[in-house]
């Protein structure tokens, strides 16, 4: 005959059979490691400043129009002999930049021109071998799950894009009569280099943490703070549309002066283009104003920034607001030097470092005021 069991003995028994079958199995979600991302990630953010330096540095020599063609796959190879450069100088006495303001230009002079915009496109290039390598390596050894995928696959699309912006952007300064690029598409070209730079400090800062820390994170974001460095970064980005307008028609030139122009706060033949509107792209008067009210206006949310970061109890923040205000101080004094000496080279390449640092720097502040990190109170 069986002998009965009790049911607290049963219970007691299956639980301890239950517990030790739970503690064989493997866990159902594997932890990620991302290391390599970060990697990867911090790799492609220090070539993308440098395409942005280097872009500027060109812009400043007045050497983006000195290669006439765009061939994606053998235009790395430079002129190896003097007949080389002399057919690479005859393309470009074709241009109207030659012909219009160049025409006393030798072979000598042209070679320092040419080198810089080589070495920009030869980077461009760099960062696409190094994109596509990258990603193989990571999809080959399992590192990405469907989202990093999606997130990458995003960033190459838009360096795809920006190669393309950038051929379209030279094209417009070989038409006939053209001495420069259209400062417009100098702008789109310049604007999305800073939204790169954004997404990938972005998408760095995800990488730190695990999925249910950011899941947790977000219930305890700030959002006055988030909202005011959203709101920075807008104008900031506009102010960087703006700054490449100014320097595609040198509109920084023409007014040597501050805080007046040339002794008027809205300088007289702002609006004398027809029709209207193109004053706000092609009136070197009117985009320097537009320019200069833009800086005056991000004091606003500067200042509204740094508050909040200063009465936040997260140490980062505080860092990042004090840094914040440092460093667009000093961009707005590099700004002023560069109109009132006729904006020489590295003041002006010095503004626009800041400005690649300012726009990843709120994005910091946007980024952690939205996913703050837990606070230990034990320390």
């Amino acid at each position: 005959m069986n002998q009965k069991r009790k049911l607290f003995e049963e219970v007691s028994e299956t639980a301890r059979g239950d517990t030790s079958k739970l503690t064989s199995q493997r866990p159902l979600v594997k932890e990620q490691n991302n290391f390599g991302i970060r990697i990867f990630l911090g790799i492609l953010f220090f070539l993308v400043v440098g395409m942005v330096l280097l872009g500027g540095l060109t812009r400043q020599t007045d050497s983006g129009l000195s290669m006439t063609e765009w061939h994606p796959v053998t235009g790395f190879i430079p002129p190896l002999s003097e007949e080389a450069w002399i057919e690479e100088f005859t393309k470009y006495q074709e241009t109207s930049e030659y012909q219009l303001v160049n025409q006393a230009m030798e072979l000598a002079e042209f070679k320092p021109i040419y080198w810089w915009e080589w070495w920009h496109r030869q980077l461009g290039r760099l960062v696409g071998m190094v994109f596509i390598v990258g990603f193989l390596a990571l999809t080959l050894t399992k590192k990405l799950d469907a989202n990093w995928t999606k997130r990458l696959l995003m960033l190459g699309g838009l360096g795809l894009l920006q190669g393309i912006i950038g051929w379209w952007m030279v094209r417009s300064g070989l038409t006939e009569n053209a001495v420069d690029v259209a400062s417009y598409r100098l702008a789109v070209h310049l604007s999305l280099s800073f939204l790169i730079l954004l997404l990938v400090s972005w998408q760095y800062s995800i990488s730190l943490q695990r999925p249910h820390e950011l899941f947790q994170a977000r219930r305890l974001r700030d959002k006055k703070t988030e909202f005011l460095a959203l709101l920075f970064i807008c104008l900031l980005f506009l102010q960087s549309i703006l700054g490449a307008l100014v320097a595609g028609i040198d509109a920084g030139l023409g007014f040597p002066t501050w805080p007046l122009m040339n002794g008027e706060v809205l300088p007289s033949n702002s609006f004398e283009y027809s029709p209207w509107y193109v004053n706000f792209v092609d009136n070197p008067s009117l985009v320097q104003f537009n320019h200069r009210m833009v800086a005056y206006l991000l004091f606003i949310p500067v200042v509204l920034v740094w508050y909040r970061c200063h009465r936040s109890p997260h140490k980062q923040l505080k860092l990042l607001g004090n840094v914040g205000v440092v460093l667009f101080f000093c961009q707005f004094g590099l700004g002023i030097i560069s109109v009132l000496y006729s904006v020489p080279v590295l003041p002006a390449l010095g503004h626009q470092i800041l400005a690649v640092l300012l726009i990843v720097l709120y994005t910091q502040i946007l980024f952690w005021s939205r996913y703050p990190k837990q606070l230990d109170f034990r320390s």
